[in-house]
């Protein structure tokens, strides 16, 4: 049967007993105004981890709206220009910790990451 999303009825007889349990109204508590969602950063600002041959890396990606400088890629050593989407990538298990590797994240094009080679220089 499907919901309805009309407000439910208060049971007759049932307000005394609701309000001497500390519940108001219908049940529902009200915390004040809920701050909008950004939902492009909903979308895009979740960090996935990958693994590969070369090492655990967590990578974000970012969108064109929200990449504002521009950074240098390490896989063509070209510029990853403002309102290009791009992957922010870095490494997981970096050996002096997790901090260290986000410290030391690197902007990639997304192709450029994809195709990557695993060499060891």
């Amino acid at each position: 049967m499907p919901r309805s999303n009309r407000p439910r009825r208060a049971a007759s007889g049932n307000t005394a007993s609701g309000r001497a349990a500390g519940r108001t109204g219908g049940g529902k508590h009200v915390a004040g105004p809920v701050p909008e969602l950004d939902l492009e950063r909903a979308r895009t600002g979740i960090a996935r981890r990958e693994s590969a041959p070369d090492g655990e890396w967590m990578v974000r990606s970012i969108s064109a709206s929200r990449a504002g400088k521009t950074y240098v890629c390490p896989g063509c050593f070209t510029a990853v220009l403002p309102g290009t989407a791009h992957l922010v990538v870095w490494s997981e298990d970096h050996i002096f910790g997790p901090a260290a590797g986000l410290a030391e994240r690197r902007h990639w094009h997304s192709n450029c990451w994809t195709s990557r080679s695993y060499r060891y220089r």
